[in-house]
Formats: structure tokens, sequence, C-alpha cells
């Protein structure tokens, strides 16, 4: 991806092979990105199986055992960095989203491919408009908040404002990723988990923490056990939608201390490997490319049950954007 370097400091598009100039985001010939590769907006028309490989970053969402369709979605892509896109495969920043379509609303996975195409759309130009090397944390956060917000907008403007019961709505997990650092934003109960490298430092770790009613009485101060077992304690706090509200994402950033995995899943993922060792034992017992590991996760998660959908999205630390997807 990105452009490719020939000589005499002259620059050519990869895909048609005409000449372009420091700068331009994309060919004047063949409209093609020079420095972004990302999934389709609109996701696929088959959304029983989706399988997206972008070679810094792949995800398989599935439908499950017992679903009637799909209601995840999940999108990302990878940007070349601008300073170094003449070198060839420069460094990368990757963006990545998973929403999870909250099944009691109305049209829910029209909301969460609304959420995920608007998030990484914004996440990207906010990358792309940074004038130098990897994105800063601090602007990452900053970014992460907009597309939150323009996630927000897309969900709520597919509610009738005639009946606000049927509101499509869905959760939202994503994460920014440069050389340097992780940042992760969340709404909802959707995830995101660094599975560190085996034989690494440092531990595999839960990064979010779920928008539920169990963990807002913990915060209070009520036991874990006492809140976990109350009524509707794992019902959704924060969501995305026409009656969501005013939403503010939580967000959180990491600087891995060595090789590892960000891994970003929907429910039907972590309801049955919840414990960050037991997804990392289940993704690192893979041997193979990027899109193999994901379709086994998920593969797990149907041979344990699979009462929902299912979504997994990985990207490997450190980024790899020289790998061809």
């Amino acid at each position: 991806m990105g452009v490719t370097a020939v000589t005499n400091n002259e620059t050519r598009c990869p895909g048609c092979g005409e000449s372009v100039t420091p700068g331009d985001r994309f060919c004047e010939t063949c409209g093609r990105p020079l420095l972004v590769l990302r999934t389709p907006a609109g996701g696929p028309d088959d959304r029983n199986r989706v399988e997206w490989d972008l070679g810094a970053v792949a995800g398989v969402s599935d439908r499950g055992n017992r679903r009637a369709r799909n209601e995840d979605s999940m999108a990302f892509g990878v940007v070349s960095s601008a300073a170094t896109r003449y070198e060839g495969a420069g460094t990368a920043t990757v963006v990545a989203v998973v929403c999870d379509g909250v099944a009691t609303s109305d049209r829910s996975e029209r909301a969460s491919q609304a959420a995920v195409d608007s998030a990484v759309a914004a996440l990207i130009d906010a990358v792309l408009t940074t004038p130098h090397g990897p994105l800063p944390t601090e602007v990452a956060i900053a970014a992460m908040r907009g597309a939150v917000g323009d996630a927000l907008a897309a969900t709520a403007a597919l509610g009738d404002p005639d009946d606000p019961d049927t509101s499509p709505s869905c959760t939202f997990v994503s994460a920014v990723v440069t050389p340097a650092a992780i940042t992760v934003g969340w709404v909802g109960d959707s995830r995101a988990y660094w599975l560190a490298a085996p034989d690494t430092v440092g531990p595999s770790r839960r990064l979010t923490a779920d928008d539920t009613l169990a963990t807002e009485l913990i915060a209070a101060g009520v036991p874990a056990d006492v809140a976990n077992a109350a009524p509707q304690a794992h019902s959704l706090s924060k969501w995305l939608g026409a009656d969501a509200g005013d939403v503010q994402p939580r967000i959180a950033t990491l600087r891995p201390d060595g090789p590892g995995l960000l891994l970003l899943c929907s429910d039907g993922l972590w309801n049955y490997l919840p414990k960050p060792a037991e997804l990392a034992d289940t993704v690192y017992r893979t041997r193979g490319a990027l899109p193999l590991v994901a379709a086994q996760t998920v593969s797990r998660a149907l041979e344990l049950g699979g009462h929902d959908n299912i979504t997994c999205v990985l990207v490997p630390i450190p980024l790899d954007e020289g790998r061809d997807p």
C-alpha cells in the first residue's frame, strides 16, 4: 500500500503508474488512495460471515449459531506515514472500530454499520491531517472523541422521531494504533484487550470497562459479587443511538512494553472467553497468518456455544505495514 518510490525522487501511483506529487492523498488519474487502505464503506452484501485482511490488521465477524442475522459491524484502515511513504512501506497508523448492534433495538445492524463507517472515516482523516510523523497521543484522544461524536450522529440520524422506542442503537469500541502507543475509546460493553506475546514482559489485560449497571454499582462501592447478581446487572448504561443522550466515550492509552496483539471484540466473543489469559491462550495457540488467528478465535467462541454474533479484530504489535494483505 502507499506510494512506491522510483528514481530521481519521482513517485508513481501503485495502481496505474501515473506520476503523483508529495501531499497527494489520491491519484488524480485513477482515484486510488495513496496513503490509505481501508475496509469498504457500507460493509459487505452478505453479513453472515465477514472476513477482512489489510495486512497490519485483520478481522472476522460471524452471525453465530443462534442469531437470525449478524448485527455486529467492523471497519478498519491502515494509513502510511506521509513523511516516509516515498521510501517504501513507512511507519503506519492503524485505526479500527467494532460495533455491536443492540438486539432489542430496531435495525441495529444499520446502526452498527453507520457507526463504524463514520468513526473510521473520522479517525483516518485525523491521521491524514496530522502534518508530521505518527499521531501524538493527545491528538489521538481528541480524534477518538470526535469519532464517537460522528458515530453518535450517524446512529441518531437513523431514528424515527415519531417512534423513539425503535431507535437503532449499538455499542462501540475503537482503537488508534501508532508505533508509540495504543489509544482505545469505548461506549457500552464491546471490549479491547492487550494480549502480550508469550514469554514477554507484562501481563495480558483488558483495556476497557463495560458501561453496565454492574460496573456502576461496583464503582459506587457495591461488592462485585452483589453487583453482578443484581437485576439487570449487565444491562447497558451507555450506548449510541437517537435515544442515547449526550454520550462521551471513556478513553484509555497503552504504551506496550513488548510484542503482542491488540484485540477488539463484541460480547459474542468475550462472553465465552472473558479473562485476558484465556483469550491470549486461545489466540497464541494458533500458528499462522493474522486472518487465520482471528478466524480460529471466532471458531473457539462458536465451539463454546456461539449464542450471539461474534466479532474479533486483531492488530499485531509492533505494527507490520509491510505485510501484503
